[in-house]
């Protein structure tokens, strides 16, 4: 009995620590985030010569040129653009479509998938995928990701500069998707419209 209460009081201190970590990672992210932004400073550099604040008739323009020029295409169902990449361990699919706001790019969301992706795989699942992809983010945009444990997401990477974020985390199955947003403007959205809960 007395070995139950013990392991029983050992479970609850772990829970109550990992909750806290939790909650802690929360805080830490979000005071970053306003530290970066006190700077001042501006991130708007995405990829392809794309950037916030671009306007959706530029973006498609730019689309469609990449497009004539054999480097992208139109992803499942014309709802993303696919760009096949050499630049991680295996050659790979990234999928990407803005979002948004006011006619100008406010975020970008990014997908990654192995093209011999299969279940008995081993390096191309997306623990594999997501340490390639970190290390591909880190080239592009420096290095400074910190690793995070996300309440819904697990494992994640994230780095803040100036008004950029860059979040990077696994999907089920396959995938490894990375969001890189402008802060001052998700920053206002969230404020206009408050988390419930």
């Amino acid at each position: 009995m007395r070995k139950i209460i013990e392991l029983s009081a050992s479970m609850i201190l772990v829970l109550l620590v990992f909750c806290t970590c939790k909650e802690d990672v929360e805080g830490k992210v979000a005071k970053l985030e306003e530290a970066e932004l006190a700077k001042g400073v501006r991130f708007d550099s995405l990829f392809l010569g794309m950037y916030f604040g671009m306007p959706n008739k530029d973006f498609y323009t730019k689309c469609w040129e990449l497009n004539k020029q054999g480097l992208l295409t139109a992803g499942s169902g014309n709802e993303s653009a696919t760009l096949k990449t050499n630049e991680l361990k295996y050659p790979a699919t990234m999928n990407f479509y803005p979002t948004f706001y006011n006619g100008k790019i406010c975020e970008m969301p990014l997908q990654f998938q192995y093209d011999s992706w299969a279940p008995w795989v081993r390096y191309t699942q997306p623990d594999s995928l997501q340490l390639d992809v970190l290390n591909l983010m880190e080239k592009k945009y420096g290095k400074g990701f910190i690793k995070i444990i996300d309440k819904k997401l697990g494992l994640s990477y994230i780095k803040i500069e100036g008004n950029r974020r860059i979040f990077i985390h696994q999907k089920p199955e396959m995938f490894v998707r990375v969001i890189i947003s402008d802060l001052t403007v998700t920053k206002a959205l969230e404020k206009q419209s408050p988390k419930k809960g």
